[in-house]
C-alpha cells in the first residue's frame, strides 16, 4: 500500500474496498476541510486560514482525533495525510479568499511524499488548482517521531526554492524541539495553546512567551499564538507584540473562510487600553547566588599534617579557613583562629606538628550549593546553627568544591539578592516593585494612553508601627494592599508596591476617582479593627514623634495623590513618579484624595 501524494484529485490508491472503515471513507471522498482564521494582531486583518479535517457528520469518525486514531490503526497514516492536504487544496481553489493557506502534515509524511514523487509533483498539483506557492504554508506536526532530520532539511530547501513556507506547530508542548527550530529555520512558529491560555494572569507563561520572542528575533521567525479564547489574553498578546493570533475568540473553524473579524475582536485590537501584565509566581522570585563572592583557597585532606596546615595559613594572612576534601567533595572545614590558638601553645608543634590535622576538622561544615535559592539561604542565616559566622562556608557546584566564603559575604549576598528581588516584587505584599512599575508606565506612555498616576501613603503609620510593633505594622500594609486590589480593575489598573507603606496605582479606569475614594473610606473603617479598644475610643494613640516627644496621633488612614498624565507631554517614568510624589505630599496635607492635572492644581 502506498500513496501518490499531490499527483491527482484522488491520492489514495490500492486500498481494498470495504476492508476498513477509514479506507471506505477515503475512497468515498467523505472527508472535508474546515478553515480557522489566523489574524494579524497589529491591524485585525485576516492573514491566513488553517485547514482542519473533518469526517462524515453523525459518525464516530467525524472528529480529527478519531480520524487520526483510525488511520494509525489501519496503517493508513501517509494515505490519510495526503488525502487531507489534497482535499484542503481542492476546496481552497474554489474559494475566492485572500491570504495564506496553512496545511497540516507530519514531517515524515512530507519527506515520504518527496522521496516518492519529488517536488515537481507538488508544483504540478498546485498549478493545476491555480494556487500560488507563496500562499501555501506547510505546518509540520508530530515532531517527536522525526525519522530523518537531514532529509527533512533537504525537503525544506526544495520547498523554499519554489516559494512554499514552513511552520512548526504547537511549539512548547513537549514534542517540539529547539534544535529543529534552529536547523529548519521555519518562517513561522506556532506557540502551543498551553502557554496562551490564561497568559493574562500567569506571569510564568508570560515570561516563557517573551523568551520565545527573543529566540524568534534571532532566527527571523514570525510567531502565531494558538488557542486565544479570552479577551484579556488577546490584550496581553497584542501588547507583547506577537505577530499573529488564532483561537475560538477570534474565529471558529468553518467550511466558509472568515472574511472579517468580529467587531469585538477589532475593538480589542485597536483600543487604547494597555494590558496589565501578570507578575511571576512567588516561588520564582528568589533568584540564585551565581554571583556569590568566593575565595578559591588551597585545600587539605584528613592526612595533611599540622605543620603543613600552619604553613598554608602563614602564606595567606586573609585565609580565614581551609576546606578539607575527600576527592573533589568537601568533607570538613578548619577554622584559622581556632587552629592557630592550639598550634601556638607551648610544645604543641614538637608533639603534634607531624601528626594529622584530623582533630581540628569540623566534619559538619556549612555547605552552600551555587544554585541554592535565596529563600533557602535565608534559612541558614536564621537557623540556630550559626557556625558560618566564624568558620565561613564551603561553596559547591553540583556537589564539587569550588571555593570558600565568609559569613559576612553570605549575609551581604543574600541581602543584595533580596533587594534586587524586591525591585521586581515586594516581599511583603508580593505586588510588583519598582522595575515593573516603571515598565508599565513606559508602556502607557509609548502607546500614548492617558492615565492617572496615584501615590498612596499611610498617615500616622510610624507611630502605629512603633507602638504595636513591626508585625502589626506589616499587617496594616497588607490590609491596604488587599483593599486596593479589591477596588482596582485587574485588567485596566496597575497596582504596585514601592516599599514600606508607599503604593503606586496606575489607573486606566475612567472611574478612578470613585475607586480611590472607596479605598480611602474602606481602609479608614477596616484599619480601626487593628487598634485596641482604648485607642478606638480615643480615636488614636500616644506615641513619640520624630523628635522623641510624646504626643497624640489619630488612627491610621491613607492619603492618595493623583495626577492625570498627558502622555504626549511625558516620556520617562521618572517624570511621572516625581509628579505622583508631589501629589502625594499635598494629599497628605489634605488628608484624603487630592487630584492634580500634570502637576498643576
Amino acid at each position: 500500500m502506498h500513496t501518490l501524494a499531490f499527483k491527482s484529485a484522488s491520492p489514495i490508491m490500492f486500498i481494498p474496498r470495504g476492508h476498513h472503515s477509514l479506507a471506505q471513507v477515503l475512497l468515498n471522498g467523505s472527508i472535508y476541510p474546515v478553515f480557522q482564521p489566523i489574524i494579524n494582531l497589529a491591524d485585525a486583518s485576516v492573514y491566513a486560514h488553517e485547514s482542519l479535517i473533518r469526517g462524515p457528520q453523525g459518525t464516530p469518525m467525524h472528529t480529527p482525533d478519531a480520524l487520526f486514531r483510525e488511520a494509525e490503526r489501519e496503517s493508513l497514516s501517509y494515505e490519510f495525510e495526503s488525502a487531507c492536504v489534497t482535499t484542503a487544496m481542492q476546496a481552497w481553489s474554489h474559494m475566492d479568499t485572500p491570504g495564506r493557506l496553512y496545511l497540516n502534515i507530519s514531517a515524515n509524511a512530507l519527506t515520504h511524499a518527496f522521496v516518492q514523487n519529488g517536488k515537481n509533483a507538488l508544483l504540478d498539483w498546485i498549478a493545476k488548482l491555480q494556487l500560488k506557492t507563496r500562499m501555501i504554508v506547510l505546518e509540520l506536526t508530530e515532531h517527536e517521531r522525526l525519522d530523518n532530520l537531514d532529509q527533512l532539511l533537504e525537503v525544506a530547501n526544495q520547498l523554499r526554492s519554489v516559494g512554499v513556507a514552513l511552520a512548526l506547530d504547537d511549539f512548547g508542548d513537549g514534542r517540539s524541539s529547539l534544535r529543529l527550530w534552529s536547523e529548519l529555520k521555519p518562517e513561522i512558529v506556532k506557540i502551543d495553546k498551553y502557554f496562551i491560555k490564561d497568559v493574562s494572569t500567569n506571569g510564568n507563561k508570560l515570561k516563557t512567551i517573551q523568551a520565545l520572542q527573543q529566540i524568534a528575533d534571532v532566527f527571523g521567525t514570525s510567531l502565531v499564538a494558538e488557542g486565544i479564547e479570552d479577551i484579556a489574553d488577546l490584550r496581553v498578546l497584542r501588547d507583547l507584540g506577537i505577530t499573529y493570533g488564532q483561537g475560538y475568540f477570534i474565529g471558529y473553524p468553518s467550511r466558509q473562510p472568515l472574511q472579517h473579524v468580529s467587531d469585538l475582536v477589532r475593538q480589542t485590537i485597536f483600543e487604547r487600553q494597555v494590558a496589565v501584565f501578570p507578575e511571576l509566581s512567588r516561588s520564582s522570585q528568589g533568584g540564585h547566588l551565581r554571583s556569590l563572592s568566593l575565595l578559591h583557597a588551597p585545600t587539605v585532606t584528613v592526612d595533611t599534617c599540622n605543620d603543613e596546615l600552619a604553613e598554608l595559613f602563614a602564606q595567606d594572612a586573609s585565609l580565614h579557613a581551609v576546606a578539607v576534601l575527600s576527592g573533589d567533595k568537601p568533607a570538613g572545614i578548619i577554622n584559622r583562629v581556632q587552629f592557630m590558638n592550639e598550634f601556638s601553645k607551648l610544645y604543641y608543634r614538637e608533639v603534634w606538628g607531624r601528626k594529622s590535622c584530623r582533630s581540628h576538622i569540623n566534619f559538619e561544615p556549612r555547605i552552600v550549593e551555587r544554585n541554592h535559592s535565596v529563600d533557602e539561604l535565608v534559612g541558614i542565616l536564621t537557623s540556630q546553627d550559626q557556625r558560618y559566622l566564624s568558620d565561613g562556608f564551603i561553596a559547591t557546584d553540583n556537589g564539587k568544591y569550588i571555593g570558600i566564603g565568609t559569613g559576612d559575604q553570605l549575609v551581604r549576598s543574600v541581602t543584595e539578592m533580596r533587594i534586587e528581588a524586591a525591585r521586581h516584587a515586594n516581599p511583603l505584599t508580593f505586588l510588583p516593585g519598582n522595575i515593573p512599575i516603571s515598565q508599565h508606565m513606559e508602556r502607557l506612555m509609548k502607546k500614548k494612553v492617558p492615565f492617572v498616576a496615584c501615590y498612596a501613603d499611610l498617615n500616622n503609620f510610624k507611630p502605629y508601627n512603633d507602638h504595636y510593633g513591626y508585625w502589626r505594622g506589616d499587617e496594616m500594609i497588607r490590609l491596604l494592599a488587599r483593599i486596593a486590589m479589591e477596588h482596582c480593575d485587574s485588567q485596566r489598573d496597575f497596582l504596585g508596591h514601592v516599599g514600606g507603606d508607599d503604593f503606586i496605582f496606575l489607573f486606566q479606569s475612567h472611574d478612578w476617582r470613585e475607586r480611590s475614594q472607596r479605598i480611602v473610606t474602606e481602609f479608614a473603617e477596616r484599619a480601626l479593627a487593628m487598634f485596641d479598644d482604648e485607642a478606638r475610643t480615643r480615636g488614636g494613640i500616644e506615641a513619640e514623634d520624630r523628635h522623641g516627644v510624646m504626643r497624640f496621633f489619630p488612627c491610621t488612614t491613607v492619603s492618595i495623590g493623583a495626577v492625570a498624565i498627558d502622555t504626549h507631554k511625558y516620556t520617562r517614568a521618572e517624570e511621572v513618579a516625581n509628579l505622583a510624589a508631589m501629589a502625594k505630599h499635598n494629599a497628605k496635607l489634605a488628608g484624603g484624595v487630592c487630584e492634580y492635572r500634570d502637576g498643576l492644581v
